[in-house]
């Protein structure tokens, strides 16, 4: 008898093209804030995707440092793997610069060795990690996720990570926890963007205790099948698949559970165009542009149907 393979929801063949319809506005933004905003889709250019000799140079001391774990079946994609020196040149990293193509050359003085991660709060164990004795401790498995932007963009990515869960209950939440607050590093003199006092630096995050609990919710310290890279948020950075990628903090210092809200980085800047939730949803049009389709890094002129939880509902349906 042959095998049955019934497809994830999130499996979306590679022919299913929408027409386009995505529209946008960023100077009005750009001049508000200074800089581009998480909304804002800038100009793929030729340079900034191509497989340029000199990220393929910056990569390979983390290349050389080859995390060997098994990868999770359960979570694949039917659209083809982003290249991983595209993925390396296109990223928002806004402690660094607004400029998508240009993170990876402004990370090379970014030391994330050694590094701490703070757990605290309303927990019953609190305690200050070395991030490599945390990598020795958690259940490392490879996943390969969608990721979605909130500009429209997107990839397909092989995450190396644990489930948060794991972490949460090491330092068991008490019964009033109910959301969870990341904080990442604070260094203007390296993180530059971080001297515009205009903006709320450090950069914070936050979930629900049930979105962080989630065995969706990933935190990461691989890519690739070796260690992060700094533009990719190293040491250690967040996955949560379901929502837009400006949820997913990178570089965490500090994770505390709470029973208020925190109110998130972008949230804090523009509140009317970034709520706390931020689920992939393509019914819900950002103010200044649709979310019915996205397009797939680096192939700007081809456009997919976004997804409902960016087609991982099966997973996280019930949270809503």
């Amino acid at each position: 008898m042959a095998n049955i393979k019934i497809s994830k929801g999130w499996e979306i063949p590679e022919n299913q093209v929408t027409p386009e319809s995505v529209y946008i506005n960023r100077r009005k933004f750009i001049k508000e804030l200074g800089i581009a905003g998480a909304g804002a889709l800038s100009l793929f250019g030729t340079n900034a995707c191509a497989q340029d000799s000199r990220v393929a140079k910056q990569l390979e001391p983390y290349r050389a440092q080859i995390l060997d774990v098994k990868k999770n079946e359960e979570f694949t994609v039917k659209r083809k793997q982003t290249d991983e020196i595209i993925a390396a040149t296109y990223n928002n990293f806004y402690e660094f610069t607004s400029s998508k193509s240009t993170v990876w050359r402004r990370v090379e003085k970014f030391k994330t060795r050694p590094w701490e991660i703070e757990i605290s709060g309303l927990v019953e164990k609190p305690m200050t990690l070395d991030v490599d004795d945390l990598i020795k401790q958690m259940p490392l498995e490879e996943r390969i996720y969608r990721f979605r932007c909130v500009e429209t963009w997107a990839m397909v990515v092989p995450w190396i990570g644990f489930p948060m869960k794991a972490l949460l209950d090491k330092v068991q939440p008490k019964s009033d926890a109910k959301y969870v607050r990341m904080t990442t590093f604070m260094d203007p003199d390296v993180a530059t963007q971080q001297n515009n006092f205009r903006l709320p630096w450090p950069y914070v995050e936050g979930l629900t205790l049930a979105e962080a609990m989630n065995d969706l919710t990933l935190l990461v310290v691989g890519i690739y099948g070796h260690i992060l890279p700094p533009q990719h948020g190293a040491p250690i950075r967040l996955i949560v698949p379901w929502k837009y990628g400006f949820k997913s903090i990178k570089s965490i210092v500090s994770i505390e559970l709470t029973d208020k809200k925190p109110r998130n980085f972008w949230n804090v800047i523009l509140p009317r165009e970034y709520g706390f939730e931020a689920n992939v949803n393509p019914n819900v049009p950002h103010p200044r542009w649709s979310q019915a389709s996205e397009w797939m890094i680096p192939t700007r002129g081809k456009k997919y149907p976004t997804q409902i939880y960016n087609g991982y509902g099966e997973f996280v349906a019930h949270l809503y």
